[in-house]
């Protein structure tokens, strides 16, 4: 099958190593960002069809998202013609384990025709188990959100646990519990939910679509046969690949051990969800003579932003040795800066970006500055400092530090004491932590609050004292942790206590710590936001300046130029697109 050969006249020397490279060695193209790797990827596949003679139909390229598959099929229309592309077998883990089920999943037991259960689905499933077996849980002390349990059954399946071994070793433990010890009770109560999670898919004749992942991984053990076919497996974004992701490509590549994946190590970031960085290690033991490829020439950046980041990363001393060098000049060397605290270093940063726009005439404008942050709970100073040298900002897919939920749920109660006449604040307050106060019961308080001309606050200490008759439905007995919330801190703050106290008290009485870890998956990085918000109000004091808090979080997006604000993660995630 002889095409063109005009494909390996655009490759530098690493990459036509790794494109060239002899189908039947295993391969690793440990390619660091901006090295072409989706265009060596193309090209190595191109080769196989065009060079190697292996059938496009015995081919199986793997991406970690639609998107990218997309491109790369545009991409090999252009080397190998749209029909050998259409015999390719291309997509993600998910749809290419899809495909294997709906065609041989009788084989193991499943009917062709199964429904894929979204999240939404999922969730509600785990919501109406949560309320069936609430007595259960509470005797296990076991309270969490629908969310957080979808996400530990998630993990287990993406580990290949099944109920029996969560009950045993959870979700994050990977060591049995030494002999004789009883088992974790909440390792026991999430193992039941996830049997009987797993009961409710199977009654729905559905899957999630972490099963289909385990299914398929079921299916080619029990008929190895099906993988005959793949005479070589390509895995993109490989340093992401979790548990059950390696063990598919294994079995696909179980009969002819020709495999080439394409991962960084430096760039694994989805350990959260389950992603095995050791996958690149197992990979080396499993197969034979596995040889490595380095693309270390960069065709993005400057040399001087490679330079910088390759001396952070060197810090790892167990990466994998590799460098950066660039096709592009030396460009401007980075700058760092130590300051004193956060508020100088926001000032710094603010006053710079006014300074360079000033200095360059307009021709660098706000909108070509960008902020990176490692967490949202850094924002706030930034926020701050470019409001008060006016320079115009927004947060780009995230919440103003004070448009949190955290944040507004804590200074609600510090404004309703402020001005109990503050209807949007009682609104929040009076129902978190939850108290099974409704919306229907809030309405009808505040609209007996203006029937009798006065806050709604004084109603709800009303009904509590029996001085007010209750309401319909009656909330008299839901009200006595607000209200004893509430007078602390009014007490606290007649008696002159600073908003710091205020806040510190507050997060102590609500116990809001446990508040956020039952409902917020996320709820460390929440607690470092009430953190922030804590020492904010500690230094406004301190440094005896009036600050309105509330019009710190307006928007200024008017139609202005602005400093785009983001945390690192939010910009990766952007990029890296939704990977089923």
């Amino acid at each position: 099958m002889a095409l063109a050969q005009d494909y390996l006249a655009t490759l530098n020397q690493a990459q036509h190593r790794a494109v060239t490279h002899p189908p039947h060695v295993p391969l690793q193209i440990l390619a660091g960002p901006g090295s072409g790797k989706t265009h060596v990827l193309t090209c190595r596949i191109a080769h196989l069809v065009g060079a190697r003679n292996i059938a496009p139909s015995r081919i199986v390229a793997v991406t970690f998202t639609n998107k990218a598959a997309n491109e790369m099929r545009e991409r090999l229309v252009k080397l190998v013609g749209p029909v050998n592309t259409a015999k390719l077998l291309m997509g993600t883990f998910h749809a290419l384990c899809a495909k294997f089920l709906r065609q041989y999943g009788e084989a193991i037991g499943l009917n062709k025709n199964f429904t894929i259960c979204d999240a939404d689905e999922s969730k509600k499933i785990v919501n109406k188990l949560i309320k069936t077996h609430a007595d259960y849980l509470q005797s296990y002390d076991f309270e969490v959100t629908d969310r957080q349990v979808a996400s530990l059954i998630s993990k287990a399946k993406s580990k290949g646990l099944s109920p029996e071994q969560v009950a045993v070793v959870g979700v994050k433990d990977t060591l049995r519990p030494p002999a004789g010890e009883p088992p974790n009770p909440h390792h026991v109560a999430l193992s039941m939910l996830y049997s009987e999670y797993q009961a409710a898919l199977k009654a729905n004749k559905s899957l999630d679509f972490d099963d289909l992942l385990a299914y398929g991984v079921k299916l080619l053990d029990a008929v190895p046969r099906i993988a005959e076919f793949c005479e070589h497996v390509l895995v993109d974004e490989f340093q992401d690949t979790n548990v059950q992701q390696y063990a598919l490509m294994t079995r696909l590549a179980s009969h002819h051990k020709c495999v080439s994946i394409v991962g960084d190590p430096d760039q694994s970031i989805y350990g959260w969800r389950a992603a095995e960085i050791e996958n690149l290690a197992k990979m080396v033991r499993d197969f034979t003579s596995v040889e490595q490829v380095l693309l270390e020439q960069n065709y993005r950046s400057t040399q001087s932003i490679l330079r910088t980041s390759i001396a952070i990363m060197a810090e790892d001393k167990n990466r994998i040795p590799k460098s950066l060098y660039s096709a592009h000049h030396e460009g401007t060397v980075p700058h760092l800066r130590q300051c004193r605290n956060e508020r100088d270093e926001a000032d710094f940063v603010a006053q710079q970006i006014k300074m360079i726009v000033a200095q360059t005439g307009g021709m660098l404008k706000y909108t070509d500055f960008a902020i990176l942050l490692r967490t949202s709970a850094y924002s706030r100073a930034l926020e701050s400092s470019l409001q008060r040298e006016g320079v115009p900002h927004r947060v780009l897919k995230g919440h103003k530090f004070f448009e949190r939920m955290e944040v507004k749920d804590l200074l609600s109660y510090l404004q309703l004491v402020d001005n109990p006449n503050f209807a949007p604040a009682f609104a929040r307050a009076i129902n978190t932590p939850p108290r099974g106060i409704g919306d229907k019961t809030i309405t009808e308080l505040m609209a007996v609050a203006s029937s009798r001309k006065c806050s709604a606050v004084e109603v709800v200490e009303g009904i509590f004292g029996g001085r007010f008759p209750d309401i319909k439905p009656p909330c008299k007995r839901k009200l006595g942790s607000f209200i004893t919330v509430f007078r602390r801190l009014r007490t606290d703050a007649q008696s002159g206590a600073a908003p710091d106290a205020l806040l510190k008290t507050l997060v102590e009485v609500l116990e809001y710590e446990a508040h956020l870890k039952k409902t917020q998956e996320d709820w460390e990085s929440r607690m470092e936001n009430v953190q922030e918000l804590v020492s904010f109000a500690g230094q406004t004091r301190a440094a005896d300046v009036d600050v309105p808090l509330p019009d710190l979080g307006q928007d200024q997006d008017n139609g202005q130029q602005y400093v785009a604000r983001r945390t690192i993660c939010r910009a990766t995630n952007t990029t890296a697109g939704k990977r089923r």
